[in-house]
């Protein structure tokens, strides 16, 4: 994308994150994104308003939510007359509600809209093979009582064994964290070091925390005011402690303390051309300049979350930047070996050469200027929460430092990558 009218971030707000099956184990995704939806549109005064539209990513969606966007705007105090839809890009879907969002203001389709996302491991479904879905259906359909008696006689046990969702790559049964042990080791990423961003994040969420960074950010839900995850007390002695999560064979280095836990929550931003902020008095903390996607073969050798690598070089590319033209930079810890993985990439001639096609390599960046207000690993991440999450945070960030810039990377399931920059 290429914005044409310029858009600018107005502000955004998220429900605390808390860890799947604690506080929100009885709150549906539904629930979470009509409250932050509503926490939205009276922030921004938008209470019985219309809105462009309203897209919301999700990664893991219950069948009977086949219309989730809209029903969730339906239930928020915005105008009924305010349309919405519902996108899947994994852990990148609310970057991506993001992109399109900022895409329709920017051709003047709408002056403003709300990009947002939500997920709930918590509520997701949990079903039946689809034999016994098909042979229900049989029954629903049959002639008469006989033919329906003689469909059920065919059941079987296997029929009924429970699927329940989980974070494994369906090309090759591994999960991310088991995908991401495999890259640490291609890139010698240490245990040590891992553990000590994973520190890092929390100090800086608990340091943002205690400076009210996060006030406006986070609203109160179902008694909560505050994420549930960061982790003030954490300490190196007591990362080193924990057992690695995915390799169980003595060489494994992501545990629980250096990975992201499965989380609950919702986030949304409000976008709005220049003109349209200035009509409504909104704030206008940063101007959404650009975003990219790119995906890599991970069935066949590539690292699942090095896609960030690819997106990120050709983002820059296209706005004439380097790595180091920016103030702020926010990559996603799904884990923090990935966060790793990527930035040694970056600094790796045969790597920049082989695989991102350049003749330099990107280079370093200013570690002090990594997700300087914590990071998901502290935070947490649901997944299709995280990108309208980031954006919130770093657009007020930008918004306290005029003339600034600030690069987002994410990376998602299915071996596919998200960048984005904003400038105030």
């Amino acid at each position: 994308m290429k914005i044409n009218q310029d858009v600018f971030i107005v502000g955004g707000i998220r429900t605390p994150f808390v860890k799947s099956m604690t506080t929100f184990a009885d709150v549906t995704n539904q629930e979470l994104m009509t409250a932050c939806l509503n926490n939205l549109a009276e922030k921004f005064n938008l209470l019985n308003q219309t809105v462009g539209d309203v897209s919301i990513g999700g990664t893991i969606r219950n069948s009977l939510d086949w219309d989730f966007a809209r029903e969730c705007v339906l239930g928020s105090g915005l105008s009924p007359y305010t349309p919405g839809y519902s996108v899947q890009r994994a852990c990148g879907s609310s970057l991506e509600s993001m992109i399109e969002i900022a895409l329709k203001i920017s051709a003047g389709e709408m002056e403003n809209g709300i990009a947002g996302g939500v997920d709930s491991n918590s509520d997701i479904p949990v079903t039946f093979p689809r034999s016994f879905g098909r042979k229900l259906m049989k029954m629903h359909v049959a002639n008469n009582f006989l033919d329906k008696l003689k469909l059920f006689f065919t059941l079987r046990p296997a029929d009924f064994k429970l699927q329940v969702p989980s974070v494994r790559e369906p090309r090759t049964g591994l999960s991310m964290g088991e995908h991401c042990e495999k890259m640490v080791k291609e890139w010698n990423i240490s245990r040590e070091a891992q553990d000590e961003l994973a520190l890092q994040s929390h100090q800086k969420t608990a340091k943002a925390y205690s400076e009210g960074f996060y006030d406006d950010l986070v609203f109160e839900f179902h008694g909560i005011k505050k994420d549930g995850i960061v982790r003030p007390d954490t300490s190196l002695e007591k990362l080193s402690k924990l057992k690695p999560a995915f390799d169980f064979t003595g060489k494994g280095t992501l545990t629980a303390g250096n990975s992201t836990p499965l989380t609950d929550g919702a986030a949304a931003v409000l976008l709005a051309s220049e003109a349209d902020a200035k009509k409504h008095g909104w704030p206008m903390l940063a101007r959404f300049v650009d975003g990219e996607v790119a995906a890599i073969d991970f069935v066949h050798g590539d690292g699942l979350l090095m896609a960030p690598t690819i997106a990120v070089p050709r983002l820059l590319a296209r706005n004439n930047l380097t790595l180091q033209d920016f103030d702020f930079y926010e990559i996603h810890e799904a884990f923090e070996g990935q966060v790793l993985c990527t930035l040694k990439a970056w600094e790796s001639e045969d790597y920049c050469r082989k695989v991102l096609k350049l003749d330099h390599t990107l280079g370093k960046i200013d570690p002090t200027k990594l997700n300087v207000k914590g990071g998901s690993v502290a935070i947490g991440h649901p997944f299709a929460a995280t990108g309208a999450r980031i954006v919130a945070g770093l657009a007020k960030l930008l918004s306290e430092k005029k003339n600034a810039r600030g690069l987002i990377s994410i990376c998602t399931a299915g071996g596919m990558g998200m960048a984005a920059i904003l400038e105030s």
